[in-house]
């Protein structure tokens, strides 16, 4: 009895996440179609006019820094040689010592007629100290377009021209931008990558197409105006969110502004991760995500295609039909793997390491069910209690 019920649900689950899944494949070939329009034809505003050549916008770059992260330097770097006519980057620490200021001094000297400044922090005005080191850095920026992103992004050096050309549409409010990973040699770190261009990604895109357009926005690219920080009440609105891009994408959203998906993709460099430091990461990354969508979150049940394949598989005694379902899975599961990851974000190591998919995903059920199990997380070394996306340092 016990046996025919778990047939039925793992079918039931396997059917609702092949639904998921052509939801995504349609997502990404929709985006496809669009970035290949938008390169062959004039890009029409919503009034119908025909977007001209724009004027470059001056931009102020804040990079919040604590500690260093792989290829730090290179991707720090990748800033300061845009091909971009007006723009400064303030770089910004909680305390003199951090070994990153050392980085920044030396991009100072190698880009001397670089507007770069170097900012210590001092004070703490919230749980997160990123968003805290930003609400100290705005008003030593001088421009009203603002860019925020994370520390270890690498772009490309037309990365500021196409981000901000999408604010000649009035109606745009943030812009975002989706990233792959690129792994360090050891397994935790591949495993990350994988589940980054082969399911976060998906995730977004099918967010986008449920919900009419992004509601959200992601730590790889924040670029919006002052004066739409200033309405959802500036940074200080959100020194103690966990997911601080999450609710600044949320806010602007819901004053009627579009968050806009950039056709830019970024890289994070990934750190060497154990298999422990893996499923700590992950699990942070899924309370997160339980805390700021928590109905979208309980919905990845209907999602983990493979897993519940295999179940349908084994409690059905391996009968033909569940063979079948089983195959089905496995080629959807992998084809959308190669479109989203490959296709989308042009990630060349998801052929190397899709053998990893299996895997990653039974480790990412296993990560879903242990999110429900607590709320603290780790975060660069120190321990929170996650509340309503809020966090509270836990004393070790």
């Amino acid at each position: 009895m016990i046996r025919h019920a778990l047939e039925i649900v793992g079918a039931l689950g396997t059917l609702s996440s092949l639904a998921y899944s052509a939801l995504c494949l349609w997502s990404a070939v929709k985006l496809l179609r669009q970035r290949k329009s938008a390169g062959e034809e004039p890009v029409r505003l919503r009034s119908g006019q025909v977007r001209t050549t724009q004027p470059e916008l001056p931009v102020s770059i804040l990079k919040p820094l604590k500690g260093t992260d792989p290829e730090m330097y290179e991707s720090l770097r990748s800033h300061c040689v845009q091909e971009y006519e007006e723009y400064e980057i303030i770089f910004g620490v909680s305390e003199s010592a951090d070994p990153a200021a050392k980085i920044v001094e030396r991009l100072k000297s190698e880009f001397p007629r670089r507007a770069i400044r170097l900012l210590v922090c001092e004070k703490n005005l919230g749980a997160n100290t990123k968003v805290s080191n930003l609400a100290q850095m705005l008003p030593r920026s001088k421009y009203e377009y603002l860019l925020v992103n994370d520390s270890d992004i690498r772009v490309e050096p037309d990365y500021l021209r196409r981000v901000f050309a999408a604010f000649a549409d009035t109606t745009v409010g943030m812009v975002t931008c989706l990233y792959r990973g690129v792994a360090s040699p050891t397994l935790g770190s591949r495993m990350e990558m994988m589940g980054i261009s082969t399911d976060f990604a998906a995730g977004v895109l099918a967010a986008g197409q449920l919900e009419g357009g992004l509601h959200f926005a992601l730590g790889s690219t924040l670029a919006f105006r002052r004066s739409g920080l200033e309405a959802i009440g500036g940074f200080e609105a959100f020194v103690d969110y966990l997911a601080d891009d999450y609710e600044m994408g949320t806010q602007i959203a819901a004053r009627g502004l579009e968050v806009r998906l950039s056709d830019v993709v970024v890289e994070t460099f990934l750190p060497p991760y154990s298999l422990r430091e893996f499923v700590e990461h992950q699990l942070r990354w899924a309370r997160t995500i339980r805390d700021s969508r928590r109905w979208g979150y309980v919905g990845l049940v209907f999602t983990f295609l493979l897993p519940w394949a295999l179940l349908t598989l084994v409690s059905s005694k391996g009968a033909p039909w569940a063979w079948g379902l089983f195959a089905l899975a496995c080629a959807v599961r992998l084809l959308t793997a190669l479109v989203i990851g490959g296709g989308v974000l042009h990630d060349r190591q998801v052929k190397r390491w899709i053998w990893l998919i299996p895997l990653r995903d039974v480790v990412a059920v296993l990560v879903w069910l242990g999110s429900f199990a607590g709320s603290s997380v780790v975060w660069r070394g120190d321990y929170f209690y996650l509340k309503d996306g809020k966090l509270a340092r836990i004393n070790k």
